[in-house]
């Protein structure tokens, strides 16, 4: 986990409304959730060992292409997604991350948006993009800068495409994975009920190894 904050003006995600043509949105029926699920999200339920366990399986199986089982590792299940596919990552920036991309241009980025739950009435929202670059060195200082506290961000889709109150994403909880002329960006943030810090940053370190919508 790389614990950072976003500084800078214009953070955030972007505005709902915006390119909705663009956007591939899916919906998980809420009743199914409950079922084959164990509540770890809550700021009560496990200890950090636990967690640390089920962060370890939870990768492996996001390493593997299977979201559904990395969740269920993690004691939750997806219950909403958003998803968006464009190749300017100048416009969806900000700070010194966007600064970067006026150097050096990405040649691709897919965001995603998601909400997962615990069957307690604990949940989350998760916010990942995938950047491609030209080259392999330039992911390795795209990450140098995105990895820092303060540098900016890629913006997230905005959380009431997925029903929800406007969610501000703090850069606290956040996880990052390079593979290649690519690197993929996680963060995630309480929506309701209480999840643990330590649940928040397994999210996003899992997030960062889902496979690409």
């Amino acid at each position: 986990m790389v614990n950072r904050r976003i500084g800078g003006a214009g953070g955030g995600s972007d505005k709902a409304g915006g390119g909705l043509a663009a956007v591939v949105v899916v919906l998980v029926a809420l009743g199914a959730l409950g079922a084959g699920t164990t509540g770890v999200v809550g700021s009560g339920a496990g200890s950090s060992a636990s967690v640390g366990v089920r962060k370890a399986e939870s990768k492996n199986s996001a390493r593997e292409g299977d979201s559904e089982a990395a969740w269920r590792r993690m004691g939750v299940r997806e219950l909403k997604r958003v998803s968006k596919q464009e190749a300017d990552c100048l416009s969806a920036s900000h700070g010194q991350v966007q600064e970067f991309f006026l150097r050096t241009p990405c040649t691709s980025l897919d965001r995603l948006l998601l909400a997962v739950a615990d069957g307690e009435g604990n949940s989350a929202v998760v916010s990942v993009a995938w950047v491609g670059f030209r080259k392999s060195g330039d992911v390795r200082a795209f990450k140098a800068v995105m990895d820092r506290q303060g540098s900016g961000d890629i913006r997230s889709l905005a959380t009431p495409l997925l029903g929800l109150a406007d969610i501000r994403f703090s850069g606290h909880n956040y996880g990052s994975e390079t593979n290649g002329k690519g690197i993929t960006i996680a963060e995630a943030e309480a929506a309701t009920g209480a999840v643990a810090p330590d649940v928040l940053d397994a999210l996003a370190e899992v997030a960062a190894l889902l496979p690409r919508p």
